[in-house]
C-alpha cells in the first residue's frame, strides 16, 4: 500500500477500509495480487448490477474496440448513441407512453444531478430547490448542496444557499408528513420561495432505504399546481432504482413545468 499512501491524495474513502491491492475481477469477485478471493458487496456503488467483466458485455466491448469503434465523441452523433437511443426508446419509454429526451452527461449520478438543477433554474428562472431530508445527491458543488447528510456537508464549504429541506415520507415516526409537504409547497407565507425544482429519490439508499414514499410525495407536488416547477427524480446509482424511476415517471402532471430523470452510471 506504500506507493498508494506516500503517492496518491489524502482524498481517499473506500480503499482507506479496504487495505487490499485488487488485481483482477469476475462476477461477484475481486481478486488481490496474492491470488485471494473477495466477495466485491460494493459492487461499483451499485453499478455493477451485471457484475465484473459480464461475458457478454466484454465480448461486446472487445469486438467494439476491435472493429475501432468511436471511444470519444463529446456530443458528436454517433451510430453507438443512435444505437442506444433507438434501444432504449424502443424497450423503456415507448411501451410506458413516456416522452423524454436524452441529455448524455458524465457517467456519474452527480453529473446527471448537476445538470438537471441547471436546466430546471434555467427554464423556470428560478433558484431556489426543494429537496429531502436525508437525501444524497453526490459530492459536486451543486449535488451536496441538495444532499442532507452533515457528514458529507462538512466535507466542503462551498454555497450551499438556495435549497429548501423538507421531511421524506416516514422522517417522523407515525405522522404523516405529506401534509406537510403539500402545505409548504402551496402557502405562499411559508417561506420557501418558489423552487425551480423538487429533487425526490425513487430509493433513499443512503438514508433509510425508503422505497414507498415516492407515490405520496407526488400526491403532495400534484396539487402545488400554483407553483409550477419542475420535478427531478435524483441520481439513480442501479438499474433497479433506474427502473424504479422511469415506472414511477409521471409526465403529464399539470403542476409541473417538466420532468427530469437523472440516470447516473
Amino acid at each position: 500500500m506504500e506507493p498508494f499512501q506516500s503517492l496518491e491524495s489524502a482524498v481517499r474513502s473506500y480503499s482507506r477500509s479496504f487495505p487490499a491491492v485488487f488485481d483482477k475481477a469476475t462476477g461477484s469477485f475481486l481478486y488481490d495480487r496474492a491470488g485471494r478471493r473477495y466477495i466485491d458487496f460494493l459492487a461499483g456503488a451499485g453499478a455493477l448490477n451485471y457484475g465484473h467483466n459480464n461475458p457478454r458485455l466484454k465480448r461486446a466491448l472487445l469486438e467494439y474496440i476491435e472493429r475501432d469503434g468511436i471511444t470519444h465523441s463529446l456530443d458528436l452523433a454517433t451510430e453507438a448513441k443512435r444505437i442506444f437511443i433507438e434501444r432504449f426508446q424502443s424497450v423503456i419509454l415507448r411501451p410506458r407512453d413516456l416522452t423524454y429526451r436524452f441529455q448524455f452527461t458524465g457517467p456519474t449520478g452527480a453529473n446527471g444531478v448537476e445538470a438537471a438543477l441547471k436546466l430546471a433554474r434555467k427554464v423556470t428562472s428560478r433558484r431556489n430547490v426543494v429537496s429531502f431530508t436525508r437525501a444524497f445527491h453526490g459530492l459536486s458543488g451543486g449535488a451536496l448542496a441538495v444532499t442532507a447528510n452533515s457528514f458529507y456537508r462538512g466535507e466542503s464549504y462551498v454555497n450551499r444557499a438556495d435549497v429548501s429541506f423538507l421531511p421524506y415520507d416516514g422522517y417522523y415516526e407515525g405522522i404523516d408528513t405529506i401534509p406537510l409537504i403539500a402545505e409548504a409547497l402551496t402557502d405562499f407565507a411559508s417561506g420557501i420561495d418558489s423552487p425551480a425544482a423538487v429533487i425526490v429519490e425513487t430509493v433513499q439508499g443512503e438514508g433509510t432505504g425508503v422505497l414507498s414514499g415516492l407515490p405520496k410525495i407526488q400526491a403532495a407536488l400534484g396539487i402545488s399546481a400554483g407553483r409550477k416547477m419542475c420535478k427531478v427524480t435524483g441520481k439513480t446509482d442501479s438499474a433497479l432504482k433506474a427502473k424504479h424511476s422511469l415506472l414511477q415517471a409521471a409526465p403529464e402532471d399539470k403542476s409541473m413545468v417538466g420532468q427530469i430523470n437523472s440516470l447516473g452510471k
